[in-house]
């Protein structure tokens, strides 16, 4: 049984208990050919799971509720690491005064800069000072944010992801301020859940318990192997081995937890997002995306 999956974005090691599923042979041995996709777009994988172009699509958990449609499931959360605003250490000071800065980011727009400034802003109110929000400019530019720190005029960064921003912060030695959800109060949600529909789950039920049976196992196996894992990655992707990319794997396997379907997890995210009006769901409709 072939199943089609949709990434969220370029290959990268968040994706590895798949890769070594796929690199093992343990997913043809269980009898599934799994083909993995890199989309052109951030959320393509969400209008190809609808019209039924694909089987899975992997996200973060809050496009389960942006982009949510009659029939959207979840199998559950693989991965979650910490996310949020990287600060430039030389920059916070101009943040706590309520200066005018500037924010990298891959993706500028009303939805994900909400979310960047109310994180930057419960930071701010937890530590006493106030933000407004029209003295925080977020600039489009790509996903190279310590480069972009480094080499260009902004004082921080959004859109970031400990297991690779962090990480590469520090291989670099740049100075930052993290801000992720231990120091500002906001549901985390830089994870990565697998989609379906409910269609996929009629029409392939066995082939999805053993893709998740499979792809448990292999989890387990890089968070015991991390040699393993690295070999996994480095042949996958076709990439010579250097020092951040081992690092960042090496961050990343902890990171791993087995799939499972989880109602609860992410309800304090979907009323964060729905005190935005970033989404509007119902509860019936918030209930539906979980297997049962």
């Amino acid at each position: 049984m072939k199943l089609t999956i949709a990434l969220e974005w370029f290959l990268n090691p968040d994706h590895l208990p798949i890769l070594a599923g796929i690199q093992t042979n343990k997913y043809k041995e269980a009898g599934l050919e799994v083909e993995l996709i890199e989309p052109m777009e951030h959320y393509d994988g969400f209008a190809q799971l609808e019209k039924g172009e694909i089987d899975l699509h992997i996200n973060e958990p809050l496009h389960l509720f942006e982009h949510y449609f009659d029939g959207l499931k979840s199998l559950g959360c693989y991965f979650e690491t910490r996310g949020g605003v990287m600060m430039r250490a030389s920059s916070v000071e101009k943040l706590r005064n309520n200066e005018a800065i500037s924010i990298t980011t891959p993706a500028s727009n009303p939805i994900t800069n909400t979310i960047g400034f109310e994180i930057l802003s419960r930071y701010a109110q937890k530590e006493g000072f106030t933000l407004d929000k029209e003295k925080v400019t977020f600039i489009e530019t790509d996903f190279y944010h310590i480069k972009n720190l480094k080499e260009g005029d902004y004082d921080g960064a959004w859109l970031c992801f400990y297991n690779f921003e962090g990480i590469e912060a520090e291989h670099e030695g740049f100075e930052n301020l993290f801000i992720d959800q231990f120091k500002s109060p906001y549901p985390n949600f830089s994870a990565l859940e697998i989609m379906t529909t409910d269609t996929v789950v009629q029409e392939k039920k066995e082939a999805l318990q053993t893709f998740i049976r499979v792809t448990n196992e292999m989890v387990g196996y890089c968070q015991k192997n991390t040699e393993f894992a690295k070999t996994i990655y480095y042949d996958y992707s076709k990439t010579e081995p250097f020092e951040l990319m081992d690092k960042i794997i090496e961050d990343s396997i902890p990171r791993f937890e087995y799939l499972k379907n989880d109602a609860q997890r992410w309800k304090p995210l979907e009323r964060f997002l729905n005190e935005l009006d970033i989404i509007d769901i119902s509860e019936n409709q918030y209930q539906s995306i979980w297997l049962t």
